[in-house]
């Protein structure tokens, strides 16, 4: 069938012009392709606090179950508030003989997620889109990020006097990492590697996701 015949003959039989959809900004594609998780960052590029607040902003426009609305976000710009987060955090379990991030490539701009409420499903459910919308919305911007599940929760609440305890942080900055996805079958290895300064992340075809019935 050629190109456009539906559309062509809706226009003559009623003729009346489709409104045709244009997509607006970054494809959903591009930004999930471009959102990696990066443990290297150009310290050059200076994250400021108005930067973070644009990026947590979107969490004004996302789902929350029950409409709860419990997370709340402490942004911790490069100082020495970023320092006591840093130190306490860990990056790069599965590539322990790294000891990443590398010198010189450290994330120096935090946010990081309370809750008003004890940690349930609920806020998890929360938690999740939160988090994806405020990657995002970083890569829109030009940057990227990563979530640190692997922090000293009492020590990072008491360094920011944090009138909430810590459940999740997501580093922002400037990537300064060359990131590639590895398409695996089920079965295959998980584990993400390095090799010649490439970082790769295999991650399941889409086959594999699917139950069959």
């Amino acid at each position: 069938m050629a190109d456009n015949y539906l559309e062509k003959r809706y226009d003559e039989l009623f003729n009346t012009p489709r409104t045709k959809v244009k997509h607006v900004g970054h494809p959903i594609e591009e930004l999930l392709r471009r959102n990696r998780s990066f443990r290297g960052y150009n310290k050059a590029f200076v994250v400021s606090e108005d930067l973070l607040q644009r990026i947590v902003s979107v969490c004004t426009r996302i789902p929350s179950a029950r409409n709860q609305q419990v997370l709340r976000y402490r942004l911790v710009t490069k100082g020495a508030e970023s320092e006591a987060v840093l130190n306490n955090i860990h990056l790069g379990a599965a590539l322990p003989e790294l000891h990443l991030p590398l010198q010189g490539s450290e994330p120096e701009a935090f946010i990081v997620i309370c809750s008003t409420v004890a940690e349930n499903r609920m806020v998890d459910i929360d938690l999740g889109i939160a988090v994806q919308s405020i990657l995002l919305r970083a890569v829109e911007m030009g940057l990227g990020g990563l979530v640190i599940g692997a922090f000293d929760a009492d020590a990072v609440e008491e360094a920011l006097l944090l009138p909430l305890h810590p459940i999740l942080i997501v580093a922002i900055g400037k990537p300064a990492e060359q990131i590639e996805l590895v398409p695996i079958l089920e079965g295959d290895s998980q584990k993400y590697y390095r090799k010649n300064g490439v970082h790769y992340v295999p991650k399941l075809v889409v086959d594999d996701l699917i139950l069959k019935h």
